[in-house]
């Protein structure tokens, strides 16, 4: 009796125009994934066939779509539904905020695919979310670029992609300010202003939650370790799910004003708890530390 191979895994990378599509492409063919660039919709299933027929040589691949299919969101959800028959299918979405992506633009000297019939470059930016507003609230997937330089979306997508052949499921833990603005590009959102601002005592202030004098003192306060336990034990059945469901990638963002005392860490307390469930591997970052 023949083991059937390994299911095949479909990449589908999208989003906004100069949110790092190349970059993303260029960090997965770095790991090993198959890519292919601008390839249209209608041949990704013949790629996929043609894969699957040669007894697992391109076990991994990596389709980079971009606006310029105007029935976009049609195209690919069709798309995905035939492929997921023999493959597991995922979209990544690529986004960041209108500001970031003009001056993107505005360095390269390039024009925006849709700038010729939208008229100027922000126009174009607007029309394209417009579009795309459907794939990215679709998309298995969403990372904001907008704090990213091309070396960090690099290294993002390594920590996201390179362990994709380990079964469970990968949580990314982040520690952020709310005075930055919140993440784009999380599932779960929790905020510790509730507890007391570690900034307002002397000798803490300079310290962040990285220093175990704040995690002591974060910790030891009214209601926090209840949280923790609370809330671990909410994530516990919510996460099984996701593996059941086949979902490889959660995202969890917890807040404080500045994202250098309370979000630290209660963070890095959430990751070490997280870690200890069965199926989970959890990595972490602090978004904002060291901004102030």
């Amino acid at each position: 009796m023949n083991e059937r191979a390994p299911k095949q895994e479909i990449l589908i990378v999208t989003g906004m125009s100069g949110a790092g599509r190349t970059t993303v492409a260029n960090a997965l063919e770095d790991l090993g994934w198959y890519v292919v660039d601008n390839l249209p919709l209608a041949m990704l299933k013949t790629l996929a066939d043609m894969a699957d027929r040669s007894g697992g040589a391109l076990p991994r691949i990596v389709a980079v779509v971009d606006i310029r299919g105007r029935d976009l969101f049609e195209d690919i959800q069709a798309t995905v539904t035939s492929l997921r028959e023999n493959a597991t299918v995922r979209m990544v979405f690529l986004d960041a905020t209108d500001e970031i992506l003009v001056r993107r633009y505005e360095s390269v000297r390039r024009p925006h695919p849709l700038q010729q019939s939208a008229g100027s470059l922000v126009d174009a930016i607007k029309l394209e979310r417009e579009r795309l507003q459907e794939l990215r609230a679709s998309s298995d997937v969403v990372i904001d670029t907008s704090r990213y330089n091309v070396h960090e979306l690099s290294t993002a997508t390594r920590e996201l992609f390179s362990d994709d052949d380990t079964p469970g499921l990968q949580l990314s833990v982040q520690s952020f300010g709310f005075k930055y603005g919140v993440p784009t590009d999380v599932d779960l959102v929790v905020d510790m202003r509730f507890l007391p601002n570690p900034f307002w005592e002397t000798e803490l202030r300079a310290l962040t939650g990285v220093d175990a004098e704040v995690k002591e003192f974060v910790l030891s306060r009214p209601g926090a370790r209840e949280f923790l336990d609370n809330y671990v034990a909410a994530l516990e059945p919510m996460l099984a799910g996701y593996q059941r469901e086949n979902k490889r990638h959660v995202s969890l963002a917890v807040g404080c004003t500045g994202g250098k005392h309370r979000s630290v860490a209660m963070a890095r307390e959430l990751a070490d708890r997280l870690a200890a469930l069965p199926g989970v591997s959890v990595s972490l970052r602090h978004r904002d530390l060291g901004r102030e």
